[in-house]
């Protein structure tokens, strides 16, 4: 849930000059779910102020791994919004990503948060729209006689501090006592806590409140997801067609763990992964190479048990119970 005072900056003179320098003549417009209610407005301005035609795509846009690859036929141009570009999605000369920089005051949700901090070296992470300010952030931690780190990922990440659903490459951070993450939604830093094993703090700028994130929950699901796949003899291994989420090779990989082991393994592509679309497949558990959230937001919602690739292998008793981590897709180093 998003508070109603949220705002993002739509950067209406920039689409409008690379229209003008593009010369396009069809443009598509490609929103995240939190932003699709601003696509009309949008387009209607693009319109009004130059000489295109703009079409918006109405699928699910869950990423930047998620781009609408159909529309990209029709359109001169893509402006995909609210996320950055990822080293394997800059395949298409077409597409700009639009940060949609988010303009809520997140000051005083810092100074609130460093309040509970005890920490003298703190990480500080956050989401595309609210990287332009970190550096402000910097200054406040710093005001508390602290030592802030905000540290680059691999290539998977554009911005210094960033983390993504898939990817905590930023929050390898060795020398950092604790955490502190901007932004709405746990997904992000409970990935951090688990991948860290260190705590970290919520500064929740929409929603004006911090807190710290409790794994223990999330981790117990997963552990019951892979208590119940443990007597499985049958596997559908998921692999997305979606650019940014593409493993075959991984995919591959766990097809042969499971022959190793005397399992069966069949690799199942598609676009979307949906409980819906895998109803007609009769396997003892599913393995999901594609998006790292899917397994872990729908918990329960399938037709068989959701494993990880890194749960997975604790099934097959190639990892230990106590090396549990996040599935991740990730960059160069």
């Amino acid at each position: 849930m998003v508070a109603n005072n949220e705002r993002f900056e739509f950067q209406t003179q920039h689409l409008i000059d690379i229209i003008n320098k593009t010369e396009a003549y069809v443009v598509g417009l490609q929103l995240p779910e939190g932003l699709k209610r601003k696509s009309i407005d949008i387009a209607s301005k693009l319109e009004q102020s130059t000489c295109v035609e703009v079409i918006v795509s109405a699928n699910p846009c869950y990423g930047a791994c998620d781009i609408d690859t159909d529309i990209l036929d029709d359109v001169d141009i893509l402006f995909h919004f609210g996320h950055s570009e990822l080293d394997d999605c800059k395949y298409n000369e077409k597409i700009y990503y639009i940060k949609a920089a988010s303009e809520i005051n997140i000051s005083e949700i810092v100074k609130q948060a460093m309040e509970n901090i005890k920490a003298y070296r703190v990480g500080v992470l956050t989401t595309v729209q609210h990287v332009h300010k970190l550096e402000e952030v910097r200054k406040i931690i710093e005001s508390c006689s602290r030592e802030c780190i905000i540290q680059k990922g691999d290539t998977r990440i554009a911005y210094p501090g960033q983390v993504l659903g898939c990817n905590f490459s930023s929050a390898e951070i060795d020398e950092c006592d604790e955490y502190l993450y901007i932004g709405s939604g746990e997904f992000h830093p409970v990935g951090v806590a688990v991948a860290t094993g260190k705590p970290v703090m919520v500064a929740d700028p929409f929603m004006d409140k911090t807190y710290y994130v409790d794994p223990s929950r999330i981790l117990r699901q997963r552990s019951a997801v892979i208590a119940k796949s443990l007597d499985s003899s049958t596997f559908g291994i998921l692999v997305s067609s979606k650019i940014g989420q593409y493993r075959m090779e991984l995919a591959k990989y766990l097809k042969n763990l499971a022959k190793k082991h005397g399992k069966k393994a069949y690799i199942l592509t598609m676009d979307r992964v949906t409980s819906d679309q895998l109803l007609q497949f009769k396997v003892d558990a599913f393995v999901n190479t594609a998006c790292p959230r899917i397994a872990i937001d729908d918990v329960g919602h399938f037709p068989s048990p959701m494993l990880t690739p890194q749960e997975f292998e604790i099934v097959l008793g190639e990892r230990k119970w106590e090396k549990l981590v996040f599935d991740e897709i990730r960059g160069v180093q």
